[in-house]
Parts: C-alpha cells; sequence; structure tokens
C-alpha cells in the first residue's frame, strides 16, 4: 500500500501502540487473538492432513500442503483489508492498530517481569511463571536456572516476537505481518523432530527459519548497539557463538544478549524428561539473578527504540 509518508512510518507507528497498549484482555476475552485463530486452524489441518505412518516423502508433501493452505488463509483477508482501507483517508492507521495485535512487545515484557517478581517472592511462584514462556521442565530449577531461562526466552522472543513482525510489516505490509505470524505459530506447533512432526513439520521449520533469518541478525546487532562502548565486543561474541546454535536463528539474539550482560547461555537442560545440551554461548559468569532480568528488561526497552528510530529514519529516507 502507498500510504502517506509518516515521521515514525507504519510499522513504528504499530510498534509504538503496541508498546504502551497491548493487546487488551477485554478484546481477548471478547473474539480470541490471532494467533489463536491460526493455532485453531493449524490443529485442524493436523488432524486432516498429517497420516501416522506416511513415508518422508508423503508427509512433506502432506505438511507443506497444510502450510500452503495456512498461508493462503492469513494473506487473503489481510491482503483483502489492506485494500479496503487504502481507500480510508486514516486506514493506514487502522492498518497499524491492526497490526499492533501481531507483535507482542508487552506481552513479552510482562511475562518476563512476572518472572522477576516471581523471583521476588518464591521459586515455586518463579517457577510458574517461567513455564509460560519455555519449553524445558522449571520443577528443579533453582533461582540462576529460572533466571537463566527467562533470559534466553527474552532473547530468542525479541526477533520473533517483536523485530520480525515489525520488519515484516514494514516491507510487506498487513499481509506481510499476518504471514509471518502464521508461519512462526506453525512451526512452534508442528516444526518438531519428533515421531508425529518430523516430516509433516519439516515444510513449517524450513519456512520459518528462512522467515526469521533477517530480523534475527538485525536483532542481534540491535542489542549489541544498546551497549555502544562495547558494541564491537559483542558483535564479535555474537558472530562466533551464534552458529553454535541448533536453530540458525535463536542464537544471534541469545548470543548477543548473553554478551551483553556479561553472561553465558546454553548449557544442559530438561526437556519433557530428556536432558539436552546445548552449546554455550557468551564468557560470563553462569549464575545469574533476578537483577540480570532487570537489566534484560532494560536492554529489551532500548531496542525497541533503536528499531523504532531505524523505522523512522527509513521512513523519511524513503
Amino acid at each position: 500500500m502507498d500510504w502517506p509518508v509518516l515521521v515514525f512510518g507504519r510499522a513504528a507507528v504499530a510498534l509504538l501502540v503496541e508498546r504502551f497498549v497491548g493487546y487488551p484482555d477485554r478484546v481477548f476475552q471478547s473474539i480470541g487473538h490471532p494467533v489463536v485463530w491460526a493455532g485453531k486452524l493449524i490443529t485442524i489441518l493436523d488432524q486432516r492432513f498429517n497420516a501416522s505412518g506416511a513415508s518422508a516423502v508423503e508427509g512433506r508433501v502432506r505438511g507443506t500442503l497444510a502450510l500452503a493452505l495456512l498461508v493462503a488463509a492469513a494473506f487473503l483477508p489481510s491482503y483483502f483489508i489492506a485494500r479496503l482501507l487504502a481507500d480510508w483517508p486514516l486506514g493506514w492507521l487502522v492498518e497499524a492498530l491492526l497490526a499492533t495485535t501481531l507483535i507482542a512487545h508487552k506481552s513479552l515484557k510482562d511475562h518476563v517481569l512476572a518472572v522477576y517478581n516471581g523471583l521476588g517472592r518464591s521459586l515455586p511462584e518463579a517457577r510458574r511463571a517461567v513455564s509460560m514462556i519455555v519449553g524445558r521442565d522449571p520443577s528443579e530449577l533453582d533461582e540462576s536456572g529460572i533466571a537463566k531461562a527467562a533470559l534466553e526466552s527474552l532473547a530468542e522472543n525479541a526477533s520473533d516476537g517483536i523485530v520480525a513482525p515489525a520488519l515484516w510489516y514494514a516491507l510487506l505490509g498487513l499481509p506481510g505481518i499476518a504471514v509471518y505470524k502464521a508461519i512462526n505459530t506453525a512451526d512452534s506447533m508442528i516444526g518438531h523432530k519428533n515421531e508425529r512432526y518430523q516430516w509433516f513439520g519439516w515444510a513449517a521449520a524450513k519456512l520459518d527459519d528462512l522467515v526469521n533469518l533477517p530480523a534475527s541478525r538485525l536483532t542481534g546487532y540491535l542489542i549489541a548497539a544498546t551497549e555502544p562502548s562495547r558494541f564491537r565486543e559483542i558483535v564479535t561474541t555474537m558472530r562466533r557463538d551464534a552458529p553454535k546454535h541448533q536453530s540458525p536463528n535463536a542464537g544471534w539474539p541469545e548470543a548477543a544478549m548473553a554478551a551483553a550482560l556479561g553472561l553465558r547461555f546454553g548449557g544442559p537442560r530438561s526437556y519433557q524428561g530428556e536432558r539436552v545440551d546445548l552449546p554455550y554461548m557468551g564468557d560470563g559468569r553462569d549464575v545469574m539473578t533476578r537483577k540480570d532480568i532487570a537489566e534484560a528488561l532494560q536492554k529489551l526497552s532500548k531496542t525497541l527504540w533503536l528499531l523504532l528510530f531505524l523505522l523512522s529514519s527509513l521512513s523519511l529516507v524513503t
């Protein structure tokens, strides 16, 4: 859409509104959330297309077809809504407000803040809070383990939940952010390397890796930029350690955050009772506290403002 050029740009406006408003609970209780809608459709497609005992080729074909239907379901309504709003005098503002539903800065901040507050009260409360944002088993985590889990999740989701959707919205408008969020949701639900989804979720996992590639790198550099005097040091550590991660994308913001905080992420953890040893990222200390969470939340806020500045500058240039 050729919206009027604003000082902040449409993506910057969406980021700014979501930063302070988020997704109102009353709206969620009334109509749900677009990600929940996508999740329900993915569940239906999983039930209809995922056949147990299918070969690798058949499973991939079925999964690719299901993903194509999901992408179409996200693209078509968002495209026609964007076309409709293009004829409205303030259509750009309505579109930006719709885009806020697919950005998750406030939600991420609130969930991580709940872990911070939980650590200030009791370990059981902190474990309950961190279980909302990580897949690992929190039942045996001590304060340091809980803090590390929250910090790693914050770093990864800074890319998936904030930078990536804003970037795709800036590049491709409402259809871009809607399709991105659908792909990202599919990966979180079916992009697993287990018996049920190894082949059926293959397309979702691969496409999610692709669409997150630019934002994950950008997020890492933005996190590094929150420490201007140490920018080169943080970038050096990030570029050294990020490729060690099993994900082609998650390692970039995680390694950058670890270096920026003077910590070391990675190492052993438990997922559904299974021990997993992840490579270490960063050269700092292993023991982490709620104070590190507070500092990370400050860096998340600075990262957002740097992204706003970048989008604003690009809107003026274009």
